[in-house]
This record gives structure tokens, C-alpha cells and sequence, in this order.
């Protein structure tokens, strides 16, 4: 196998065909990211809510979602519940801190903004949150869900699109 310098990356639509490859980089995600944040239960019922491909692939149709590739293979993906609510945003352990997440919120935020949103806000998980402070969130309060028969903490933090604010 040659290792390639500058392996493409791209970014396109979801697909429905794209269903269980993106449910499997959820899965993988939670699995190998998250055990600083969340114990091993906690991780188990979190995965397993895209066990479910039919609802899982319900819940990304009804969403603006975006597949970031690499070498044209799905490596995560993002997803825009509500003109400003973004609801997902996973990428594969072996595709993490290529960038590749980065470029799925940049191009998100573009379309919200240019959809009329003047924010957007995310429950980030722990494990997630300094990615979005990086950009610009601030943490609005600290939320305690039920997934399955754990309890998971994540973050509600909040972003001003620029351009965007009112005048007073």
C-alpha cells in the first residue's frame, strides 16, 4: 500500500445509499472517541441508536446533511435539523484531525447563513464541545439526556452568524 501526501477530500449530499456506511462512522465515532467523556455503557446505548437503519436514515433524510469523503469513501458527516439547530456531526476515528470535520461545519454554517439563519446552536457532546468553542460557540447550559437506560451530559452552546445581528 503507498501512502498517498495529499489524499482527496471532498464533500457532497447525503445519499440514502449512504445509510449504512454513516451509520457505522456514527457507531465507530462513539466507540473509539468518546471513552475520556463517557463510560463504556454510556457509549453502548448512544451507538446503538443507529442500530435502527430505517430511523436512522429517516432522521438524516429529513435533515440537511452533508457527507465529507476521503479518496470519494464516506468519512463523516454533518447535519442541520432546524434552520439553526445543528444535530449531527461525526467523522471516523481513522479520517479525525485531517480536517475533514472542519470543512463539513464551514460549508453547514454557509448554507444555514444563507438559508436566513442569524445562529446556530448544537448539543454538543463533552467530547465535542472544545471543536465547536473553537469556533466560535459559547456555552449556553449543561443538559443531562436520557439515551436508552443511561444518562449522557452534552453541552447546549451557541454561535451569532456574523452579519447577521440586529440592528439596535
Amino acid at each position: 500500500m503507498m501512502a498517498m501526501a495529499h489524499p482527496k477530500v471532498g464533500l457532497r449530499p447525503f445519499l440514502p445509499a449512504d445509510v449504512p456506511v454513516l451509520a457505522e462512522i456514527f457507531r465507530a465515532s462513539i466507540e473509539e472517541m468518546t471513552a475520556d467523556d463517557y463510560n463504556e455503557a454510556q457509549q453502548e446505548v448512544w451507538a446503538a441508536t443507529a442500530d435502527d437503519e430505517q430511523a436512522f436514515a429517516a432522521r438524516l433524510g429529513k435533515q440537511l446533511t452533508l457527507v465529507g469523503t476521503l479518496e470519494g469513501s464516506p468519512v463523516a458527516f454533518i447535519s442541520l435539523a432546524e434552520p439553526e439547530r445543528i444535530d449531527m456531526l461525526y467523522v471516523h476515528p481513522a479520517a479525525a484531525g485531517r480536517g475533514i470535520g472542519g470543512m463539513l461545519y464551514d460549508a453547514l454554517e454557509k448554507l444555514a447563513a444563507a438559508r436566513g439563519a442569524t445562529r446556530l446552536t448544537v448539543d454538543a457532546s463533552d467530547t465535542a464541545s472544545n471543536f465547536f468553542q473553537q469556533r466560535g460557540f459559547i456555552a449556553q447550559r449543561r443538559n443531562t439526556v436520557m439515551c436508552g437506560d443511561e444518562w449522557l451530559a452534552n453541552t447546549t452552546m451557541e454561535k451569532k452568524l456574523a452579519g447577521k445581528e440586529s440592528a439596535s
